[in-house]
Formats: structure tokens, C-alpha cells, sequence
């Protein structure tokens, strides 16, 4: 989540009547229900975890230990395994 400049979004009458509630705070709006956002669709980290995963996955069909991989990508063995032996 990024700070937006009220400033910049909003029309200066609705600023100032924010004003009235919050001043040099930071404020939450939430997303509407239905166009919320997956975790990590704006920053693309998401699609950077699915990446490495299936890198993982590549490697161990190669030959690669579970040890060796947990050591090369700085995870626990726990996690590599749930990352093969995922559905």
C-alpha cells in the first residue's frame, strides 16, 4: 500500500471536510468488495513467489535435494516440500 496526497485525489471541499475528522493522520479507504485485489497482484510479488516455485519444482525434477534446494533459496526444508508436494 502506497501514502496518496489527498491533495492530488480529491476535490479541495472534500479535503476540507476530511479536515474536520482526521488531520495529519494517515487514512485507510477500503476497497470495494467486489474489485479488492489478490495479495501481491499491484507489487507483482505474487507473481514473483509462483516463479520462484516453479523454479523449485524444475530443479528438484532435475535431481536436486530437498536439503540443497532449502540452501539455495534460503528456505526451510518444511517449506521446499510444501512447495514440491503442492496440489
Amino acid at each position: 500500500m502506497r501514502y496518496i496526497n489527498a491533495n492530488a485525489v480529491l476535490p479541495k471541499e472534500l479535503v476540507e471536510k476530511l479536515q474536520n475528522f482526521v488531520q495529519g493522520e494517515y487514512l485507510y479507504i477500503p476497497a470495494i468488495k467486489d474489485q479488492h485485489k489478490p495479495w501481491g497482484e499491484l507489487s507483482g510479488f505474487r507473481e514473483e513467489i509462483d516463479r520462484r516455485n516453479r523454479d523449485i519444482i524444475q530443479a528438484y525434477a532435475s535431481g536436486a535435494s530437498i536439503q540443497e534446494l532449502a540452501e539455495s533459496y534460503c528456505l526451510s526444508v518444511y517449506a521446499i516440500r510444501k512447495i514440491i508436494y503442492a496440489k
